[in-house]
């Protein structure tokens, strides 16, 4: 872990535009107008930075939320420079944007996360303890950064409870009941016919690194979209949430474990 990188909240404009600088070189768009990110800071929101120095090398942007009887934080941005992302730093900033969320009386943060990413998988399930709610099929629509172009933005949303939430505990793999397989290829091998709603405890297989095999084979990368949504729908329209992520570099891949509510 990269301890001689120091986390803080934003609070002036000079400070949100070097955010807009990280910003750009981590996603190439065009970066959040900074009249939006000091709005949301000065009502609600939390924003965070890491520095290195006097350079910021990441950014945590969220925001105030409400369903209707419950305020919550919904979390919408992280951004980390790429000699920074292998050391903690994703964790240290979710764990400091949980302590300020709870000094304003969040008791819940909330963000959606491409399931496809396996790193980002494992900190939110696995590391935080946080759960996958909710499915939703290609969630933003077409959009042209260089991690999303080419490819519907499906998402699971995670629900983080910050009082209750602790690292989940560990579990048996077991492949009797993997509804994504893969083949020695590299393929998704789909086993959706073992499904009953009745059982327990399901694993979805999803491969490490998922840029690379996009960047390499567009198609297979839309052909593990496909299949891994079929899984993740019936999964969650069955009333199951993702409570855990099992990492298994050996072969290259690893797997979402599924319970009931």
């Amino acid at each position: 872990m990269n301890s001689k990188v120091e986390i803080h909240r934003l609070s002036s404009m000079k400070e949100l535009h070097k955010m807009q600088e990280v910003e750009e070189a981590v996603w190439q768009m065009s970066p959040n107008p900074v009249h939006q990110t000091y709005t949301a800071l000065n009502h609600g929101g939390v924003i965070l930075g890491a520095f290195d120095g006097q350079e910021m090398v990441g950014f945590l942007y969220s925001f105030a939320g409400f369903d209707g009887s419950q305020a919550y934080l919904c979390s919408h941005m992280l951004g980390i420079l790429p000699g920074y992302r292998k050391d903690g730093l994703g964790e240290r900033m979710k764990l400091k944007q949980a302590e300020v969320a709870q000094e304003l009386g969040y008791s819940m943060i909330t963000w959606t996360f491409d399931p496809l990413e396996s790193l980002n998988a494992y900190l939110n399930l696995h590391k935080l303890g946080a759960t996958g709610a909710f499915y939703k099929k290609d969630h933003y629509g077409s959009m042209n950064d260089e991690l999303n172009e080419g490819l519907p933005t499906d998402r699971i949303q995670i629900e983080w409870d910050i009082y209750m939430a602790t690292p989940a505990p560990k579990i048996t793999f077991d492949e009797n009941k993997l509804m994504i397989d893969v083949t020695e290829n590299g393929v998704p091998k789909a086993n959706l016919d073992i499904f009953n709603p009745i059982n327990d405890g399901w694993f979805v297989a999803v491969p490490d690194n998922f840029q690379s095999i996009k960047k390499k084979d567009i198609n297979l990368a839309k052909e593990w979209r496909q299949k891994t949504r079929e899984a993740f729908q019936l999964l969650f329209n069955n009333g199951f949430i993702a409570n855990n992520f099992i990492r298994n570099h050996s072969k290259k891949h690893s797997y979402y474990y599924f319970t009931k509510k």
